[in-house]
């Protein structure tokens, strides 16, 4: 089914937030006291001489019937010791029950839906472990319907004996037609902007959003037609259509903060330890056991910094892919990307290595880049987006494809270092990137192999944006991501 969202800004009155902000901390407590009990029932569970033999089982076959047959017995295992989604509904009941003034049933159940979509990735997506929610980072609560719990009804929002006036501007076409629609839940969130909370409402209807009109009458938002290849990296994207070649980097706007947040995590560290010495033992480790902190008017000032730099941040993230998501689709509506895992990226590198000097290289690889460009996010954005359309993000397979290893002249594949950053094909310069771009706008309809012939007879017109571009790129004030490309 499809759906989407808009977000509303709520009018609160002082008590009315202290109400929600209250019940986001009995939502936090519950949504941890479920977590705790799902955890400790899932470590009882690998602990058993069954569950080991099982899981060893499964690591050592290859064949299909054989394994599907032993993950019946682990799924089984899963419901005996209570690791469903429905076990873990029956567990909140019993808990919400001392909290029905705030919470009702069906918001806990949705607290439940998430629990068990973080205990998910533990069970079967090679998760390590479960993350609980430190306090203050619940910031949002949703019903499952807009008939009781959570709703609105006649521009308030409605939630036990709370009532707060929700601020929906019917001048605007797209706020109008949008509220015509049939509403499938509510959603309460709150974001802390310039050291306070605001508070907003998220109708989730069902449907596809309506289309934004400007003031001729127009559409503001056109899809284009044809393919479109992206090569997408963790701070560049290169973009190849039949119209335009493009190499542009992530976010440009987004602020690199690791700087001022490595200040401000080092002054809290400071903060903590000449503020709680009790806590800490002689070789500067923290205690084991329950601890009390003391928090200095100073350091709450500086956590609060530190969350107005992550918030401005998300904001323009945000705001740049929508941008940038438009321009893409205004380009065809056949987008193709290579499938690619950013979470491997995010890890450490296993192997040890030493560099030309001997010493040891960093095994830190592409987090802290991932985590301000956000190339996931992006992607996410373009595929919701194309649903509206009735199309989808077209992903195609890496292994198989090699985009970066094809050569579409003699149908070769050369493996190049990442550093290459440039191709030449008998005298022809091709920039890497823009090049991978080019093969994957020509991926076949398998998802598996490029289309040769494509490639030949579009390979000039391509070539002629791709200078053309170049040239852009060459007049301009390049950015550290682009200059590494280029």
């Amino acid at each position: 089914m499809d759906r989407y969202c808009v977000t509303f800004k709520l009018k609160t009155e002082k008590y009315q937030e202290d109400i929600l902000n209250k019940r986001f901390e009995i939502g936090r407590r519950l949504y941890n006291a479920v977590l705790s009990k799902a955890n400790k029932r899932y470590l009882s569970m690998i602990r058993t001489r069954k569950y080991r033999k099982l899981a060893e089982q499964i690591r050592s076959t290859s064949d299909s019937t054989e394994r599907k047959r032993l993950y019946k017995f682990l799924n089984d295992m899963y419901i005996q010791y209570g690791l469903s989604e429905y076990a873990l509904q029956k567990d909140v009941q019993g808990m919400q029950h001392y909290f029905s003034k705030n919470i009702d049933s069906f918001t806990a159940q949705k607290i439940v839906t998430r629990v068990w979509s973080s205990l998910e990735r533990l069970l079967f997506k090679n998760g390590e472990s479960v993350h609980f929610k430190k306090y203050g980072q619940l910031n949002s609560l949703e019903g499952k319907s807009n008939k009781t719990g959570i709703r609105f009804k006649d521009n308030f929002l409605i939630w036990n004996g709370v009532k707060i006036p929700v601020k929906i501007d019917y001048n605007n076409p797209y706020e109008c037609q949008a509220m015509q629609g049939e509403i499938c839940y509510c959603r309460i969130k709150r974001k802390f902007v310039r050291n306070k909370y605001k508070y907003y409402l998220q109708i989730v209807f069902k449907g596809t959003p309506p289309a934004k009109i400007d003031k001729n009458g127009e559409f503001k938002r056109r899809i284009g037609n044809g393919p479109v290849g992206l090569d997408i990296g963790n701070q560049t994207i290169a973009i190849v259509s039949n119209t335009d070649v493009r190499l542009i980097e992530l976010a440009d706007r987004v602020d690199n903060i690791e700087k001022e947040k490595r200040r401000i995590l080092r002054y809290l560290d400071r903060s903590r330890r000449a503020t709680n010495p009790g806590n800490f033992n002689e070789d500067g480790t923290v205690k084991k056991g329950r601890l009390e902190w003391k928090k200095s008017n100073r350091y709450i000032k500086a956590q609060k910094k530190l969350k107005e730099l992550y918030r401005k941040q998300a904001d323009v993230r945000e705001y740049q892919h929508q941008l940038l998501s438009n321009y893409i689709l205004s380009l065809g509506n056949r987008i193709k990307v290579e499938d690619m895992d950013f979470s491997a990226l995010q890890r450490r590198s296993k192997k040890t290595e030493k560099n030309y000097n001997g010493k040891f290289r960093c095994k830190k690889r592409f987090g802290k880049s991932l985590a301000n460009k956000a190339p996931a996010k992006l992607l996410t954005i373009l595929d919701n987006k194309l649903r509206y359309f009735g199309e989808v993000l077209i992903r195609v397979n890496t292994k198989d494809v090699r985009a970066s290893q094809y050569n579409h002249f003699d149908s070769s594949y050369n493996r190049k270092e990442l550093s290459q950053r440039w191709n030449n094909f008998n005298g022809v310069k091709v920039q890497r990137d823009l090049y991978s771009a080019f093969l994957i706008q020509h991926v076949k309809d398998d998802l598996c192999t490029i289309d040769q012939e494509g490639c030949a007879a579009d390979f000039e017109k391509f070539k002629a944006m791709h200078d053309k571009e170049i040239e852009r790129l060459s007049n301009s004030i390049l950015s550290k991501p682009l200059m590494n490309v280029l």
